[in-house]
């Protein structure tokens, strides 16, 4: 317990320094449920370089701890809203993720769908992922990689946004499949 709570003090204090350093527009999260602990970390790279566009570049930092286990991943993001569906927007990309004796190299597929409720209701969204990293771009013991998420997101406060979400992540080593991580949980997130 005292060196998750150290790995953690270590993770928080870098994330705040780079991003605080960049001066772009970040966004940092925390989701947990009774057995797991998410740390999320997000650089908007457009406003590092000076890039106008209306793709949006990121790098996107996780770190998951479940039942005595870490996770690392490291993801590199394009965004950009459907040209007849404004309220859709579609992420690809490509991440790294480090687990004991696992490197995987997966390709990502991000949506996000905003509810045409904003009169009603705070900016609400549904957010799905996936990630898979087939045999030739898994490395170490790892044989193949698949990850899929899905998360209800509410905007409760100006840039703060509480949300919920299930995730289901499969890191298939070349001797055994193991389920790393199969859970719901909650948590918030802030934009600066």
């Amino acid at each position: 317990m005292k060196d998750m709570i150290m790995i953690l003090k270590k993770f928080l204090l870098s994330s705040c320094l780079i991003m605080s350093s960049l001066q772009a527009q970040n966004r940092v999260g925390l989701d947990v449920n009774s057995q797991d602990i998410e740390l999320l970390g997000s650089i908007d790279l457009n406003t590092l370089i000076g890039y106008v566009d209306s793709t949006t570049y990121s790098l996107d930092i996780n770190y998951l701890r479940t039942d005595s286990r870490d996770m690392t991943q490291f993801s590199l993001l394009g965004r950009n809203s459907l040209q007849s569906v404004e309220s859709v927007s579609l992420a690809l990309g490509f991440s790294s993720v480090l687990a004991s004796n696992f490197l995987a190299f997966p390709f990502i597929l991000k949506a996000n769908y905003i509810l045409p409720l904003m009169d009603v209701i705070p900016t609400t969204s549904i957010n799905t992922s996936f990630a898979y990293a087939p045999k030739v771009l898994s490395l170490r013991d790892a044989n193949n990689y698949f990850e899929w998420r899905l998360e209800a997101d509410m905007e409760v406060i100006y840039n703060v946004h509480a949300f919920v979400g299930y995730r289901y992540i499969d890191t298939q080593y070349e001797k055994l499949d193991k389920t790393f991580n199969k859970s719901a949980y909650f948590g918030l997130k802030l934009n600066f």
